[in-house]
């Protein structure tokens, strides 16, 4: 039988203090979070969140409801970004994101250009990621910060109108046989260079 994920009921006196969720408290909590974390509210891990979130903001095209923007948005968690973005669809599948997203800072953009005029309107420049002719390797390169990653779909990757607005579009170096690695392994890696330069 596998570990059980998480904790169960408290045990003994109850803390007192404003974070703690009676609920949790009383049944236990199996949620994917930090271990400092069991028992607090959702609230207040967002409020502990955003004490520290980085420089570093994450924007996804959503045209075809690619499975990898769950994904995409949990790595996004893992490393404390700013917020991430959606372009294009409001709507977009949620489930690899494992409830993730509702820890973080959500933002909507109906194309490329309002994603670049809020970004603008920050100072934040876009820095797409798409392994196309004409972009530059990712490794050895400084990234800005802050900025706003912006990634594609899987498969066309990023759109024209994205490709337009966004300076420089950096590609991951491959080694390999296949001409492109999955959305959310490529989103992944960019986060952590970003996060490795400026973390």
């Amino acid at each position: 039988m596998a570990d059980e994920v998480g904790v169960g009921p408290w045990r003994g006196e109850w803390p007192v203090a404003d974070h703690y969720d009676p609920e949790l408290l009383r049944e236990g909590d199996r949620r994917n979070v930090e271990d400092r974390f069991r028992y607090w509210t959702m609230t207040a891990i967002v409020a502990e969140l955003d004490r520290s979130r980085s420089g570093l903001h994450v924007a996804i095209e959503n045209w075809e409801h690619d499975f990898n923007i769950g994904s995409i948005v949990r790595t996004a968690n893992a490393f404390n970004v700013a917020a991430f973005h959606i372009v294009g669809r409001r709507r977009w599948n949620r489930r690899g994101a494992m409830v993730t997203d509702r820890y973080q800072h959500e933002f909507h953009h109906q194309d490329a250009d309002g994603l670049a005029s809020w970004a603008a309107d920050r100072g934040l420049p876009l820095v797409g990621v798409d392994n196309i002719p004409g972009s530059v390797a990712i490794e050895g390169l400084a990234l800005p910060a802050p900025c706003v990653l912006v990634l594609g779909q899987e498969g066309p990757g990023l759109s024209a109108a994205m490709r337009a607005v966004c300076s420089p579009v950096v590609h991951i170096t491959q080694h390999g046989s296949t001409r492109s690695m999955n959305a959310g392994a490529a989103a992944a890696i960019a986060i952590y260079e970003w996060t490795r330069q400026h973390g």
